[in-house]
């Protein structure tokens, strides 16, 4: 499978709208907004992102739009985010695509966050160099509760 990124357009952002408010990723990533189903909020944020300086890019495998990547934050706090479609979980593109987005984003440290019971992007943080180096336990809106978080880092 051919895993790339490049710039995003605004043709992906039904794409990602629709990552984000599956019921069943939103549960597993956890962290999200309050409501993942509010377009008027997501065309904000994304409106957002795009205007930052955050190093965005879209996920393409075989051709096809499955997710995003980018770095974002102040310089001694810039983290690492990434969304995969649900149907196309377990193949590595997750993997592929933040290694990807290593080699665009050559600084470092990187900064990382995922819910505890996140396994599977534990496992591709890890993968990619990063370490855990603390726990913290949050509000998770997708879940309505307060839930434990794994924060990792990437360093040189």
């Amino acid at each position: 499978m051919d895993v790339v990124l490049r710039e995003v357009r605004e043709s992906d952002l039904p794409v990602f709208f629709s990552h984000m408010s599956d019921p069943e990723s939103s549960r597993v990533a956890a962290f999200t907004c309050e409501d993942p189903t509010d377009r008027a909020y997501f065309d904000a944020h994304w409106a957002r992102v795009l205007a930052s300086d955050a190093v965005v890019r879209t996920v393409l495998a075989d051709g096809e739009v499955v997710g995003h990547t980018a770095v974002y934050g102040p310089p001694e706090e810039r983290e690492v985010t990434y969304v995969i479609g649900r149907t196309h979980w377990g193949r590595g593109i997750a993997t592929a695509a933040l290694r990807a987005l290593l080699d665009v984003v050559p600084v470092r440290p990187l900064h990382a966050r995922a819910a505890a019971d996140n396994k599977g992007s534990i496992r591709v943080l890890e993968k990619c160099g990063f370490t855990v180096v603390g726990h913290d336990r949050g509000l998770a809106h997708a879940r309505g509760e307060e839930t434990d978080e794994v924060v990792l880092r990437l360093d040189g």
